[in-house]
């Protein structure tokens, strides 16, 4: 069997988990890796059994398919320049850092054979699998209350510099926007309210958002809001009934008024699978070798761009952002 040629772009943290998943997948091989650092790119070459490139195009023109893993706002033009060489891309989140880029995007994707997945991994994180099991079968969700906040934009000291992520919700935040969608259909409605405390951009968010379904959901997310765990957290109120998440560690819900509670329980899992990167690897993968959709799509990208830069919308104006 003809092995699957890999190429990666941005040896960082992402870069490196990615390569170590890929690594262990036997109908691939890691045969590049770029990075503008080269100590980055030979730590990660070394681990991974690949040559170095001497830049991101050498990558392309050499791979079957690459996998972008550089700052933020360099995702777009990287992934354009690979899905027009007529390769399969899986570009981690953000997709794009403005909705003009996403869009473009989205039409360079559209135009080719190509698979093109965005690396939204909490879509298949099993804390999520299992909640998005639950309001399917079981539990018809009314309303939530969602936070997903950091501790602080100091380290890595390129995380509170928007030159590179975009601004504070493409960085972090726009995991939960993407992971709302999956868990509770389109949004029709947004507002939101936000303040800079800390950094020198906005910083702090509270956002309220309504669903085709009708149902509603707040959304609160904090740049600087300490490393107290849970950082991320999702509340689901149903009829009589709520199902709560606690990071990607756990789901606790009830389906009765007698107070027990069932906790389904992650933490023995690795942090590759727990956090759902293992499982988007091998998705992209099959995507390939299968001939099967892609799990999150180029249009899923451009919708979490669009509620971010609905809510940026929303502050500067003081109104509601419809869709």
């Amino acid at each position: 069997m003809t092995k699957l040629k890999i190429g990666i772009v941005g040896a960082g943290y992402i870069g490196g988990v990615h390569a170590r998943i890929l690594a262990r997948d036997e109908r691939v091989v890691i045969a590049a890796v770029h990075d503008v650092a080269p100590e980055p790119a030979r730590r990660l070459a070394d681990m991974c059994g690949a040559r170095i490139a001497h830049s991101a195009q050498e990558v392309i023109e050499s791979c079957d398919a690459v996998y972008i893993a550089t700052p933020n706002t360099k995702h777009a033009e990287l992934a354009i320049a690979a899905v027009q060489a007529g390769k399969h891309v899986f570009c981690e989140k953000p997709m794009a850092t403005s909705l003009t880029e996403a869009q473009a995007v989205v039409e360079a994707a559209g135009k080719s054979d190509a698979v093109f997945q965005v690396g939204h991994n909490r879509r298949f994180a099993p804390v999520y699998t299992a909640l998005k099991r639950l309001l399917t079968e079981s539990h018809q969700p009314h309303s939530a209350h969602v936070k997903m906040n950091r501790g602080e934009l100091l380290h890595p000291e390129w995380v509170g510099d928007s030159k590179i992520t975009g601004g504070f919700l493409y960085e972090t935040t726009i995991h939960m926007f993407d992971m709302m969608r999956f868990l509770f259909g389109e949004v029709t409605m947004l507002q939101a309210l936000g303040s800079s405390h800390e950094y020198p951009e906005t910083d702090d968010f509270s956002i309220l958002l309504q669903f085709a379904g009708g149902m509603h959901a707040t959304f609160a997310s904090s740049a600087d809001a300490s490393w107290l765990f849970p950082y991320e957290r999702v509340e689901v109120f149903c009829h009589h009934s709520t199902i709560t998440t606690r990071e990607m560690e756990s789901l606790v819900y009830n389906q009765a008024l007698d107070g027990r509670n069932i906790e389904q329980s992650m933490h023995q899992l690795a942090k590759e699978e727990k956090w759902g990167y293992l499982q988007e690897d091998q998705s992209f993968v099959d995507s390939i070798t299968r001939g099967l959709p892609p799990a999150v799509t180029a249009e899923d990208g451009y919708k979490s761009v669009e509620l971010v830069e609905s809510c940026y919308r929303s502050i500067s104006t003081s109104e509601a952002v419809k869709f």
